[in-house]
């Protein structure tokens, strides 16, 4: 015999049983959107490229110790002379004039001597460091500002979205070629030279952040502009609920949606910036990064191919393994789509 509408509709999830004698048992949107994503093999196979490449980056000190290689001039324990033709400053042996060199696999930088695969293991951990933290900077910035003047009614709405409105205004190059040398040259002129490296770090950060967060606020403020008129919010203000709770506990999870999108935007977007930002030199220059390894390598290009290559792919891929996820991330999450 079968179940009537009315005794599924009143039991619960886990006792319904089907006509077969299987359990039936809810899923949430959560849930779906992720059994949906593990069945995209388009997903899958960028998920372990950006895999592959995260771990790269946080095992580089491991694999640059069990392969003795060294990421910058000042931590070679030999003379560049050694390795390095005095005519040309080209290597020895290896690329571009040789073959394989098995100690070294992407050769050794010119006029350096620094190996550039351990060079692009450090930038590579750099750039998705500074990809990490500008993102969850940006998210969280962007989320709460969002919720804030999309919940708000009257002038704190207003005053958030002039501000957002504001920043979006302001060119994005000309803020990151007038703030990284102010901040950088204060730390100078007060004599901190010991930690010049770190400064130039988080100046850049803070430089993603304070231009990344405007595009998450105004979608959050739209998502929650729609959420805050539904029965649920609407109840929860009868009953007197505390605004923080209203917040955290009925508006939040509901956005979880769109915030995952956005994080799975950000990330790609904040690896190209600060490879951008650093080939300009207003980035990172004293710790290797991806962005100041082409920067050095373009005058070599003609005669050193590898030593330029090396860095663009690398971030080619590792932004387009990004932006792919992140398109299957959007669709798996949309309840309009169907793949």
């Amino acid at each position: 015999m079968g179940i009537s509408a009315t005794e599924l509709a009143e039991a619960p999830p886990e006792q319904v049983e089907a006509p077969e004698g299987k359990k039936l048992a809810g899923r949430s949107p959560t849930q779906i959107a992720l059994q949906r994503l593990r069945k995209d093999k388009l997903a899958v196979f960028c998920m372990v490229i950006v895999a592959i490449l995260v771990l790269a980056a946080i095992f580089a000190p491991v694999i640059t110790k069990l392969m003795n290689i060294y990421p910058t001039a000042a931590t070679i324990p030999y003379s560049p002379d050694k390795v390095l033709s005095f005519a040309t400053g080209l290597p020895r042996k290896g690329p571009p004039n040789h073959g394989f060199w098995s100690a070294h696999p992407l050769g050794l930088a010119p006029q350096t001597g620094v190996d550039n695969l351990a060079r692009l293991l450090y930038g590579l951990r750099t750039s998705l460091l500074v990809a990490t933290v500008a993102t969850i900077a940006s998210i969280v910035i962007g989320v709460a500002l969002g919720l804030i003047a999309g919940f708000s009614r009257g002038w704190l709405d207003r005053v958030i979205m002039f501000v957002t409105d504001l920043f979006l205004s302001f060119p994005f190059i000309l803020g990151a070629l007038a703030m990284a040398p102010i901040i950088v040259s204060h730390f100078q002129n007060a004599g901190q030279l010991d930690t010049m490296y770190r400064v130039q770090l988080f100046a850049l950060i803070g430089i993603l952040v304070v231009f990344g967060w405007m595009g998450l606020t105004r979608l959050i403020r739209g998502q929650v502009l729609s959420l805050r008129e539904r029965e649920f919010i609407m109840a929860a203000q009868v009953m007197g609920v505390p605004t923080r709770r209203i917040l955290f506990k009925e508006l939040l999870p509901n956005l979880v949606a769109p915030i995952v999108v956005a994080t799975s935007l950000y990330l790609p977007g904040y690896v190209t910036a600060e490879a951008g930002l650093s080939f300009l030199g207003i980035g990172i220059t004293g710790i290797p990064s991806l962005g100041q390894t082409i920067n050095d390598a373009q005058q070599w290009w003609d005669i050193y191919p590898l030593y330029l290559w090396a860095p663009v792919l690398t971030i080619c891929v590792l932004v387009l393994a990004l932006n792919l996820l992140g398109d299957s991330v959007r669709d798996a999450f949309d309840p309009r789509t169907r793949r």
